[in-house]
């Protein structure tokens, strides 16, 4: 596809709670856009609370896409996202609307903007190999396996990624071919879209207590009851969906583990350190434009304007970086 007919998009980053779902709203409203949700969790249907899908009077003002599609019990994945995701910006875009992405899961916007690694899928019985392997010699061990036949990609596994450290050698196991190879390769390919990525940039201490504000108003809003009423439906809290921060922690306090107020602190503890790694994977992307939310909104829509006035040339200009992360 020839730069001129890509379709132009305004991608908004950033770590939870940072006031993304509103910004994107506000300027959906002003541009005549729409919005495509990339949240790996609001794709769910009967998770809202937990997974602070948009207030009832902020999905009213725009039309919002990609939330509620599937069930709890399927294991949607950054593949599926992506498919969905560019049917959703053509029909957008065959009706004349400005497309919106909106989202914290870093992998799928990575998968949309780049595209997903040509590798091949995965072999049930290889995988459960190396899971048994896993046991006797540890992540460790796992890992120094991988760094003999892919240094690269070794190098860039943290020891406790055991399912990417077994993803890379179950690719090598079937075809002879290191991750980082694959890798390499998809890397040349061109871009389907032309894209301004904007990001939040929120202080450390500023974002942790949104965090806790917005985690107590879960509570007070019946986190509790929702879970209550996915068990209800038939949802076992070993599903993936069920797994997500916010879900476990009440899942276990409804099973008599641990207190409220004990599900409370660990909720609270492990989205801060969800943002800490949301925050590490998008200050390494490129091209993200970082912008201070709602004090810049102007300025904001000032960048946008840019964008869709000039084109791909703005969107390939150099950008300012955050500075600290959380």
């Amino acid at each position: 596809m020839k730069s001129e007919e890509k379709i132009k998009l305004v991608s908004i980053v950033g770590p939870t709670a940072s006031g993304k779902t509103e910004l994107a709203v506000r300027l959906a409203e002003r541009f005549d856009g729409e919005i495509v949700n990339a949240d790996s969790m609001q794709v769910y249907r009967d998770m809202d609370i937990g997974t602070a899908k948009p207030s009832a009077d902020l999905s009213s003002r725009v039309p919002h896409h990609l939330m509620d599609i599937v069930t709890p019990d399927v294991n949607f994945s950054a593949s599926d996202f992506r498919r969905h995701a560019v049917a959703a910006i053509a029909d957008i875009h065959s009706r004349g609307k400005r497309v919106f992405i909106v989202g914290g899961t870093g992998l799928y916007i990575r998968a949309l903007l780049q595209g997903l690694v040509d590798s091949p899928s995965g072999d049930e019985q290889i995988r459960g190999e190396l899971n048994e392997l896993a046991k006797e010699i540890g992540n460790e061990g796992l890992l120094q396996l991988l760094a003999e036949v892919d240094p690269i990609t070794a190098e860039r596994l943290h020891p406790n990624d055991r399912v990417r450290i077994i993803r890379a050698l179950e690719v090598y196991r079937q075809t002879g071919r290191p991750m980082s190879q694959f890798r390499q390769e998809h890397g040349f390919a061109e871009q389907m879209y032309d894209c301004l990525m904007l990001g939040i940039n929120v202080e450390r201490q500023e974002l942790y207590s949104r965090v806790e504000k917005r985690v107590d108003e879960m509570i007070a809003s019946g986190l509790a009851v929702e879970v209550e009423e996915l068990f209800r439906l038939g949802y076992a809290r070993d599903l993936k969906a069920m797994r997500s921060i916010g879900y476990k922690e009440i899942c276990s306090f409804l099973k008599g583990e641990i207190s409220l107020d004990q599900a409370v602190q660990l909720i609270k503890r492990d989205t801060r350190r969800y943002a800490k790694r949301q925050m590490t994977w998008f200050n390494k992307e490129y091209g993200i434009k970082w912008v201070e939310y709602p004090a810049a909104f102007a300025n904001i829509c000032n960048h946008v304007i840019e964008f869709f006035e000039r084109g791909e040339d703005h969107a390939k200009s150099t950008f300012q970086h955050p500075g600290s992360v959380p």
